[in-house]
């Protein structure tokens, strides 16, 4: 869509969109919510409209301070009537004492110029010179004035007033969206047309949270993530290991299930923070707290670096027999070879399989873009050539299992904007979704089944965001090829393989596809200074055992022939 052809948007459009999810959150959530939050949505429905409309135009903006003579919105008639009604229904408040601890907000709302003019009428005598950055002003401002002395000087020149319902506005758009990152431009990425969402009936939605507890818990750990990521930028890393420790023996009893994945994620950020930071026996005691990948590798590493063998070889075994994924899978032989055989190096998995690769000699002119060299060489040879890596292999994924990735009667789909079933990284995916999966593929016996089906669905959902779909051109080209030469129970391996573990297994495929007549292999380019990874590495081994064809292919630079020949 053009951007002369986009629709546009009312002028309460997001009036609109906020009762929507005042309403939706009424549905599946009433019985959650506390008294507040129901008292909440009882006074927002009283409100005059246009002051609905100054209320959400506060709560959409980035803080909670506002410039009363700085807000100017068009489709508001007498917005000093709306903000009258939002002081007196208790939606606002006057600047007051009694925001001191929000002091650097409320600095922060102001310009530099401005906070120069009130640095004057505070001490007139000594004022900051005018080349100071706004955060040192900021600072200097805290840090030699009272906040009362801050406030007679502010009230002295353009009124400040603060949002109110913070907590329960935060809370109604954390009960629609499930996250704390999304928010309500979501509605106008789809509705000016940037996105198109695929369809669901309002009626299938299912609650992601069953219990207040799951709400809470889940909460809870995203403000606990943006309090690290506040910390990390000004802590020193011994203070915010005491302050993790601290959070976390705190927790009273277990966490709710819908919690735990991102609790997990937060481990795993902090022990490998912690590692960067120079601190690994920290870390150590971090990565204690999961066994999720790669926290087993990591302890393996860093108990080896303290001299605790015993413990790094247990976990070693460990990820060889019940790997996560392919690190854990080729570093538990790799590091257990260097334990045992006390070597200071050990060849990797990954090194050796490179080292025993053909290769090619290719152009030095094609350093920056070594694949299409490759493709080139073929191209030279009268074979066809297409780049392979990841996104058509994705891309069959989500043609062939659409209608199974977004099925609402798993209940994984919870509001009409969700991009990814909420399940989709996660075991239950395969779990929920296997009997459905392998009906799929026994129905996908020829390879005119595959295009039939592929075809129909990219035709039907052309457009419509998929995880696992990027519409760009060529794409459908791709998938048919590699569905016309991939026989289908191979197809079917390889789809099996892909959805036990979509976090991993849908990266690390093959650069290229080449083929020529009756002749395809799935080709995996390296350059002298690449590696190989070991998920690229794990994918090879597994089409190894399906009998698809694939390999390593290394490139070796030659100059290019002008200047062979002038030499």
């Amino acid at each position: 869509m053009s951007e002369t052809t986009r629709p546009e948007l009312p002028p309460k459009y997001y009036l609109e969109n906020f009762r929507y999810v005042l309403d939706f959150v009424r549905k599946l959530y009433l019985p959650l919510l506390t008294p507040p939050e129901l008292d909440f949505l009882d006074m927002f429905d009283r409100l005059s409209e246009d002051a609905q409309c100054l209320f959400v135009r506060f709560s959409n903006r980035r803080g909670a301070f506002f410039k009363v003579n700085s807000l100017s919105y068009a489709e508001l008639s007498d917005i000093p009537a709306s903000l009258t009604e939002l002081l007196t229904q208790g939606f606002a408040e006057n600047l007051s004492e009694q925001h001191a601890p929000r002091a650097g907000e409320v600095i922060d709302l102001f310009s530099k110029p401005e906070l120069l003019l009130l640095s004057q009428v505070l001490m007139p005598a000594v004022p900051p010179p005018k080349n100071i950055r706004k955060p040192d002003l900021v600072r200097w401002l805290l840090h030699e004035f009272s906040f009362e002395e801050l406030l007679t000087a502010m009230q002295s020149g353009e009124p400040v007033i603060k949002v109110c319902y913070e907590v329960e506005v935060m809370m109604m758009k954390f009960l629609f969206f499930g996250n704390r990152h999304d928010g309500m431009t979501e509605f106008v990425v789809r509705d000016l047309g940037y996105v198109r969402y695929q369809s669901f009936q309002e009626e299938n939605f299912s609650v992601r949270f069953e219990t207040r507890k799951d709400v809470e818990d889940r909460l809870m750990l995203s403000l606990t993530a943006e309090t690290f990521y506040e910390l990390k930028e000004e802590v020193p890393p011994e203070e915010i290991y005491d302050w993790f420790m601290n959070w976390q023996g705190g927790l009273v009893g277990e966490l709710s299930e819908v919690a735990l994945p991102s609790y997990r994620r937060l481990v795993l950020r902090i022990g490998a923070w912690l590692e960067r930071k120079k601190m690994p026996e920290q870390a150590l005691t971090v990565y204690q707290l999961t066994s999720d990948a790669p926290s087993r590798e990591r302890r393996a590493r860093l108990l080896h670096r303290i001299g605790e063998l015993e413990e790094a070889l247990a976990l070693c075994d460990e990820m060889i027999q019940s790997p996560q994924n392919a690190d854990e899978r080729f570093l538990g032989l790799d590091y257990r070879e260097k334990i045992v055989n006390k070597k200071k190096r050990v060849i990797r998995q990954t090194t050796l399989a490179l080292k025993a690769a053909d290769a090619v000699e290719i152009a030095v002119s094609y350093r920056h873009q070594v694949e299409k060299g490759v493709i080139d060489y073929y191209l030279e040879q009268g074979y066809a050539a297409i780049f392979s890596e990841n996104e058509p292999w994705r891309a069959l994924f989500g043609l062939v299992f659409w209608d199974i990735i977004y099925d609402t009667n798993v209940r994984a789909i919870h509001h009409p904007l969700q991009r990814v079933p909420s399940d989709f990284f996660l075991p239950d995916f395969f779990t929920k979704r296997e009997k459905l999966l392998r009906q799929r593929l026994v129905e996908l016996s020829s390879a005119e089944a595959f295009e039939s089906l592929i075809v129909k669905t990219y035709l039907d959902k052309l457009g419509t965001t998929n995880v696992l779909v990027a519409w760009y051109e060529g794409l459908l080209e791709a998938v048919l090829v590699l569905t016309s030469y991939i026989k289908p129970e191979q197809l079917h391996l390889i789809l099996m393989e892909m959805a036990l573990n979509l976090r991993e297994n849908t990266r690390g495929f093959p650069d290229l596809l080449v083929w020529k007549d009756d002749f395809y292999s799935l080709v995996e380019v390296k350059s002298p200074t690449d590696h190989l990874s070991s998920q690229q590495l794990n994918w090879l081994h597994f089409f190894e055992q399906i009998n698809v064809r694939s390999k390593v292919l290394r490139v070796d630079w030659i100059p290019e022939m002008e200047e062979k020949t002038s030499e």
